[in-house]
């Protein structure tokens, strides 16, 4: 069984926003001050950039500098990274039939985006003409998960069958079959292949854990959850998306001076920003600097175009504003992108503070359809009358 490349699942599973795209054409401009987790990459980059502004169109220099792009953004959060990743592409953006790792990639920039259509089109190009790309189907069911198309997903999590590493695999069909009424199962079956991997990469294994930890929580097992999550903490690979998993279980166990502990050297990212006000709001103190600080970064999101993040600023609405109405205006546009757990919560959890359970409607049925399980989901759904 073949191995997908390290950076593989830190690429698939970015969550950027979209960003200017813009190149850096001299090694003395200053793009931005790296912090201090980064300056052991600043030479790759530097190198990196060198080769393409010597030969801008050789494909694998190019597709290498997008890649690298954009592991560092999904590790800092940053949005300017998929910006970057997009103009070392240029030369082939616009291409219908580019070279296949530049598809991928290309599709990846505008999953960032929340461009999934366009991205889906993107991989089935490539997969058109390799039906063997494993980074191509993984990213496929990726999206196809965000936005709720769970056979499809799952029959693309088939396809890595004689691709990917038994880790990649069950992985992959975990996070489609844990929403669709086989989480205990899916939690078994990926407890025990990362038992049987003890050698995989750490880019994967932290993927691997954090699902684990996601699927447990669903289950109300927190101890495993928590167990899971700190194994994945463990692991020394900052990554945003494992810190906002592991804050908001600790917010929902109510253990709100932990959350600021331990994100209080993160708030330059707005999600993790968002996390502490909450914790801070849930314990009394005053949060009016970091409403404030927020407000200004959702205001500044919508200048550059089209809110990437509704869903955060729905649950920062309905919170730190109280003001559910519009709460639920911003979960209903969020779940029109994407339909994940979190997206179904906010938009219960601000239906309810509205009194408008109409609003809570698509996600009542999708939940009864898909057979989710998910502890805090049940308990919210119970607060509504039966959708017709």
């Amino acid at each position: 069984m073949k191995h997908l490349p390290v950076g593989l699942v830190i690429v698939l599973l970015c969550d950027l926003a979209q960003a200017a795209a813009y190149i850096p054409m001299t090694d003395g401009e200053v793009l931005e001050r790296l912090p201090i987790s980064l300056h052991r990459v600043a030479r790759e980059l530097r190198d990196l950039r060198l080769r393409v502004q010597q030969e801008p169109k050789q494909v694998e220099y190019a597709t290498d500098l997008a890649r690298r792009y954009l592991e560092i953004g999904r590790a800092e959060a940053d949005p300017r990274y998929a910006g970057y990743a997009e103009a070392v592409l240029q030369p082939w953006w616009e291409m219908a039939e580019a070279p296949a790792e530049v598809g991928v990639l290309r599709a990846a920039v505008r999953q960032h985006r929340h461009e999934f259509s366009a991205a889906l089109k993107d991989l089935d190009r490539v997969l058109a003409k390799n039906p063997r790309n494993g980074q191509a189907w993984l990213m496929r069911s990726t999206i196809l998960t965000v936005i709720g198309r769970y056979p499809e997903a799952r029959q693309s999590c088939l396809a890595l069958l004689r691709l990917a590493d038994a880790l990649v695999v069950t992985a992959c069909l975990g996070a489609v079959e844990s929403l669709t009424g086989r989480a205990r199962e899916s939690y078994a079956a990926l407890e025990g292949a990362i038992q049987s991997a003890p050698a995989a990469d750490p880019a994967t294994r932290l993927w691997a854990l954090t699902l684990l930890g996601e699927i447990a929580a669903r289950l109300g097992q927190f101890a495993r959850a928590e167990r899971h999550f700190l194994e994945a903490m463990r692991l020394g690979r900052r990554d945003v998306y494992l810190l906002s998993a592991y804050a908001d279980f600790l917010l929902d166990q109510g253990r709100y001076a932990e959350v600021s502990r331990l994100l209080r050297a993160e708030t330059r990212v707005d999600g993790l920003l968002l996390r502490v006000a909450l914790a801070e709001h849930a314990l009394g103190l005053d949060t009016a600097e970091r409403v404030t600080n927020l407000r200004a970064r959702f205001e500044a999101g919508r200048v550059r175009g089209p809110s990437l993040h509704p869903g955060e600023e729905a649950r920062f609405t309905l919170v730190l504003l109280q003001e559910p109405r519009r709460a639920v205006q911003l979960a209903r546009a969020n779940w029109s992108l994407q339909r994940e757990p979190r997206d179904a919560r906010i938009l219960l959890e601000a239906a309810r503070a509205a009194n408008d359970g109409r609003a809570a409607g698509p996600v009542l049925k999708m939940l009864a359809r898909a057979g989710t399980e998910d502890v805090v989901l049940r308990r919210l759904a119970v607060k509504f009358s039966p959708v017709e």
